[in-house]
């Protein structure tokens, strides 16, 4: 007779785990940064956008090392890129949180700073680079390192309401160079990412967060757009 298996706790990662992933933050930074002086590249967006993509894509090799190397578990699962109900809702909610927390901004008097997207948007290349790494990667890596890496980790430590407020922190942080840590600017970034926790404790789904991070993502580029074009 084949013995019952226990289903795993999950997550089943540790502390350990998100020691390690911190850990290895700087040497990918530094990794990346050699690469894109080695491999010939044109200045401007495309090598920006190649430094951070590397970046984003050596980080979501040590959380697959953590995950599903260590572990044995499939990785995409495990995070919780899962399906999820209602895709039209999320759909719209992303959107909808980039109009709210614009005018958030303007009520907080935000400071207007020169936006780094700006600098980088030089031609339709460029500006094609931009927008798939604002809609697509940036909010992939984001959403799997925050809310399906580290999210679950302090749900079960601390409780999920607890929990998305701790994990909006440091998203909003990490963001803090771009927006000159402004705290208004950082307030909005932090309500945006905890909408973005929420979504994922309610759907269970990391890629409805996802969906509406790029739902957010891409409405403020496209306003960025229409009013760079006035």
């Amino acid at each position: 007779m084949t013995p019952a298996i226990e289903p795993r706790e999950h997550p089943f990662w540790t502390y350990e785990d998100l020691g390690l992933f911190i850990g290895a933050v700087i040497p990918v930074f530094l990794l990346a940064l050699l690469a894109v002086r080695v491999i010939p590249l044109p200045s401007g967006a495309v090598r920006a956008m190649v430094y951070q993509s590397l970046i984003y894509v050596l980080l979501l090799g040590v959380l697959y090392l953590l995950v599903a190397w260590r572990y044995a578990a499939p990785f995409w699962q495990s995070l919780g890129w899962t399906q999820f109900r209602l895709p039209f809702l999320y759909a719209a909610v992303g959107p909808a949180l980039a109009i709210g927390t614009s005018t958030l901004g303007v009520l907080l008097k935000a400071p207007s700073l020169p936006s780094p997207i700006e600098d980088l948007i030089s031609d339709r290349r460029s500006l094609f680079i931009m927008m798939l790494f604002l809609t697509v990667v940036g909010p992939v890596f984001e959403e799997l390192t925050f809310r399906g890496f580290l999210f679950p980790l302090l749900a079960r430590s601390v409780g999920p309401f607890l929990a998305i407020l701790l994990t909006a922190t440091p998203f909003a942080l990490v963001h803090g160079s771009q927006y000159h840590w402004s705290w208004q600017h950082l307030t909005v970034v932090g309500l945006a990412g905890a909408v973005f926790g929420f979504v994922r404790y309610k759907s269970g789904s990391t890629a409805a967060a996802t969906l509406v991070h790029t739902g957010y993502n891409a409405t403020l580029f496209i306003g960025f757009l229409v009013q760079k074009s006035l």
